[in-house]
């Protein structure tokens, strides 16, 4: 097929067609008593249909198949690391760090949904309340297969190999430094191009949204235009034993039909895929004196029902320039009443240079103290303060949630990449208290 086509905008109400079967939208109503082309009209529901009309999601998409054409669903061992048991191993209020994440050797083929690995989380998706973090480690494509999740959106972070993804509105790819978000319900299939691995958020409660900006104004973090969402793209193709992958209550389940299900020939809505550039990202930072708190960096948010309380946010730290006066410049130390889940894509992290790898993680549970290393503290103390553009090369991230995160027995133990030395990076910091005011 040609170059993948976009429509711009963040929460915007779309319509689609594929260009092979123009007029395919039906005009002035949803549900005509026969659809063009002989198409099947089905709506896809975000949002409970009395929701407000400013969070009511739903998308209306005409198929030649409708999606209930399938076998019962069985419940399957696919992803053998994929789980919800939050209780499977004993709690740990530990700084976490994990090593890059091993990706399958070549020699065992493992998809996208094979290779999810469950790392932490918190919440039970039957009261839609929670959210979890898995990362996926793979090195094949999808074949005759499509997942879904049932339990929360999943919001995709590719740290190695280019992802493409088709959904039933259309074909999206994502590269190392992209996201995307494939919402709740919403069936898709993963293909790559080699050894492949990123990190997943999955929020059970509601939708990301972009967040208020407040006294910032009208502009700035997230443009909404610089999201994109994919154009209708149909597939009528006969295929025996397409398999349809259900992660329901935790687990997953199959069910088989006959029939491609991105058989979607034009769609329309404001409940859809999409994707985004973290580059794109306008960073605001302070330009006079102190360390902004991160929530600055936030890309997107998933709220609670606390004003000012996030299930989880998506925050960044891009490349920017430095230039606070009389100010220890790297993140303070910091005790939080949130949980912070941090993943490396490119490059090296400023507060801890080494350690912390691309493909890698770390976790700084609830209440438990986390800051700069040793190496840093001394670097970033004695360092001559002049405008400076950091993290040039580096894309770090976080998950941020109001949740204290369990960490899974796969996390803790089996994946065999946590660091145990980890708090040995903060041992070699020195008391410096004087008497003498002026050290």
């Amino acid at each position: 097929m040609s170059e993948l086509k976009y429509l711009s905008g963040f929460g915007s109400e779309f319509s689609s067609e594929d260009p092979r079967r123009p007029g395919a939208l039906p005009v002035g109503q949803n549900s005509p008593q026969r659809c063009p082309y002989g198409l099947y009209a089905e709506q896809l529901s975000g949002s409970a249909f009395t929701a407000p009309r400013t969070e009511n999601k739903r998308s209306w998409l005409y198929r030649i198949r409708p999606s209930v054409v399938h076998q019962p669903f069985q419940k399957k061992d696919i992803a053998k690391y994929l789980t919800h048991n939050w209780d499977e191993a004993e709690p740990d209020p530990n700084q976490s760090r994990w090593l890059p994440f091993d990706i399958p050797p070549v020699d065992q083929k493992v998809d996208f949904v094979r290779g999810l690995h469950t790392v932490c989380g918190a919440g039970d998706p039957r009261v839609r309340h929670g959210l979890a973090i898995h990362v996926y480690l793979c090195n094949t494509s999808m074949d005759k297969s499509a997942f879904y999740s049932s339990d929360g959106d999943l919001l995709i972070v590719p740290q190695q190999g280019n992802l493409k993804i088709i959904t039933e509105f259309g074909i999206m790819k994502i590269s190392p430094n992209e996201i995307a978000v494939i919402q709740l319900g919403m069936r898709f299939a993963v293909e790559v191009e080699g050894p492949s691995r990123g990190y997943i958020l999955e929020v059970f409660d509601g939708h990301f949204k972009l967040p208020d900006l407040g006294p910032i104004g009208a502009n700035g973090l997230a443009n909404p235009r610089d999201f994109f969402t994919p154009v209708a793209f149909y597939q009528d193709e006969d295929i025996p034993g397409f398999r349809i992958i259900n992660k329901y209550q935790g687990a997953l389940f199959e069910a088989v039909q006959n029939h491609s299900p991105f058989d979607v020939v034009a769609w329309h809505g404001n409940y859809v895929p999409y994707k985004y550039d973290l580059s794109k990202f306008m960073v605001i930072n302070s330009v006079s004196f102190d360390h902004c708190d991160p929530s600055i960096f936030t890309v997107l948010t998933c709220p609670s029902t606390k004003p000012g309380v996030a299930i989880a946010d998506f925050v960044i730290f891009p490349p920017r320039w430095s230039v606070q006066e009389n100010t220890f410049r790297p993140p303070y130390y910091h005790r939080n009443c949130m949980s912070e889940f941090m993943g490396l894509i490119l490059g090296s992290y400023e507060a801890k240079e080494d350690g912390f790898l691309a493909g890698g993680a770390s976790l700084h549970s609830m209440m438990t103290p986390h800051g700069p290393d040793a190496q840093c503290f001394d670097a970033a103390s004695n360092a001559t303060l002049v405008p400076q553009k950091i993290a040039v090369g580096t894309q770090a991230f976080m998950f941020e949630s109001s949740l204290s995160m369990a960490i899974t027995r796969w996390g803790l133990q089996t994946c065999q990449k946590r660091d145990d030395k980890y708090y040995e990076c903060w041992q070699k910091l020195p008391k410096l208290f004087s008497d003498n005011i002026k050290v």
